[in-house]
């Protein structure tokens, strides 16, 4: 397949159906085995994952033996839950027992955890099928997933086009069917950025609601986990498996943690929407444009209210920079060569943050973080454009790499502040651009409201797909 060629699907056997929710009510009953859909997620991987390269690990064998484990767990009445015997993948940077986990980096291409991370643990309680470990951007410190030392992520839309990052690979492998949803990490963008580029849907929660230990860190004050799937409301189904307090997790936070599923009935006829024009609607292509305009007048069919607010938007990216050098001071000391150099270049600049600036940036992030409360006084929900652009073409950015970094940034112009605030925020796709490339819609909420941007979500997902 040429790089300039778009995906076609040939394989004949579709996925069973296209949701979490439809098939859990069906496996529960019996209707429908988890090996079935295992064995057809690991069939579409095998046809389609080379022209994808959407994971670094595929594990077969240990997921049809968790498939015939969780048919068996159903047959016997004990069923889980809506993730019992569904076939999901993990963003290679977050631990899984004795199975690599490498961060798409060299440094770590032989690195065998000993226990998973929690929000594995979580997955596998919920009866969740792990299929294998989605590529990325090397140790997540990009939003293009072409800098990987196991090779460039495709689109499945376009494959002459990226898929996204850092958690370029999980959308990648969602969008193309390959399995039915992933959990991908977000520290300016990763998981909304890419289900954007790629037309699925990704959240992040509030930071502290979902547990990070044992996921390799960016930057700890901006890391967030969060899942990846087909539809809002699969993204649910996922979040409510791994969201929770973890006591052994220093940034989680005790709070109570909603139905989320139940949440996507929630009327929506009383929320207060706001629109924060400045900044968010920049130097929009026009295809973003029109597509996001057009999902603003379905939003107001849907809500009491839609109207213009004005954000301050912090663009510093100090505590960043430190703390991605902080993890990783010692590695590119002494082993240098085994980064790719891009990351290299990126981990190095944070090498002269002093101690003063970095409290100083920490603190402000603190403050931002408490002040954007403020903005939920008028509305209750935000909405804007996930990205300024669709995906990029690959030879465009390989062409001049120092155009990448610049290129990326704008990609996540829209998402970072996000991850600064700590606020739960969603992509959905909202339309495509005349070559037929995604497009993404960004629905934020005040912290702890996941259930909010859930409702407005899916309220529009519906809405879209009957207009």
């Amino acid at each position: 397949m040429g790089p300039s060629t778009t995906m076609k699907r040939t394989h004949s056997a579709m996925p069973i159906l296209k949701t979490i929710l439809h098939l859990a009510p069906r496996l529960r009953r019996k209707e429908i085995s988890p090996l079935e859909l295992t064995r057809d997620c690991l069939e579409r991987i095998e046809e389609l994952n080379p022209a994808l390269n959407a994971f670094i690990t595929v594990t077969a064998e240990s997921a049809l033996a968790e498939a015939r484990a969780a048919e068996a767990e159903i047959a016997r009445g004990e069923w889980r839950g809506p993730l019992h015997g569904i076939p999901m993948a993990l963003k290679d940077l977050i631990d899984t027992a004795d199975v690599r986990t490498t961060a798409a980096s060299a440094l770590y291409k032989d690195r065998l955890p000993v226990k998973d991370a929690e929000v594995v643990r979580r997955l596998r309680l919920a009866g969740a099928v792990i299929v294998g470990k989605n590529n990325l951007h090397e140790f997540a410190y990009g939003g293009s997933s072409l800098v990987s030392f196991f090779g460039d992520v495709r689109n499945p839309g376009n494959n002459a086009h990226i898929a996204g990052g850092s958690s370029g690979g999980s959308a990648a492998a969602v969008a193309a069917g390959l399995c039915y949803a992933a959990i991908g990490t977000d520290t300016a963008g990763s998981v909304r950025e890419p289900a954007a580029l790629c037309g699925c849907v990704g959240i992040k929660p509030t930071y502290g609601r979902v547990s990070a230990r044992g996921v390799i860190p960016l930057s700890w004050s901006l890391d967030h986990v969060g899942p990846l799937a087909a539809t809002v409301g699969d993204a649910a189904a996922v979040l409510q498996a791994i969201a929770g307090y973890d006591a052994l997790d220093v940034a989680s936070v005790e709070v109570p943690v909603s139905d989320y599923v139940a949440a996507l009935g929630q009327e929506t006829k009383a929320l207060r929407v706001g629109v924060p024009r400045g900044y968010f609607f920049d130097d929009l292509a026009s295809e973003v444009a029109a597509a996001v305009e057009q999902a603003l007048v379905v939003i107001r069919t849907l809500v009491a209210e839609v109207h213009d607010v004005n954000l301050d938007v912090a663009a510093d990216r100090t505590v960043q920079a430190a703390e991605s050098y902080a993890v990783h001071a010692e590695h590119a000391a002494n082993t240098p060569e085994l980064y790719q150099p891009e990351t290299l270049r990126r981990i190095r600049s944070g090498a002269d943050v002093s101690a003063a600036e970095y409290v100083l940036r920490r603190r402000e992030l603190d403050e931002a973080r408490r002040r954007v409360r403020d903005v939920f006084a008028d509305v209750d929900l935000l909405v804007t454009p996930t990205m300024t652009i669709a995906a990029p073409a690959i030879a465009d950015l390989k062409q001049n790499p120092d155009a990448l970094r610049p290129a990326e940034l704008v990609l996540l112009r829209n998402t970072r502040p996000f991850n600064v605030w700590g606020l739960p925020a969603i992509s959905v796709p909202c339309g495509l651009t005349k070559s037929g490339l995604p497009i993404g819609l960004q629905i934020a909420g005040p912290h702890w409201r996941e259930d909010l941007v859930l409702s407005l979500a899916q309220a529009y997902e519906q809405s879209a797909l009957t207009a």
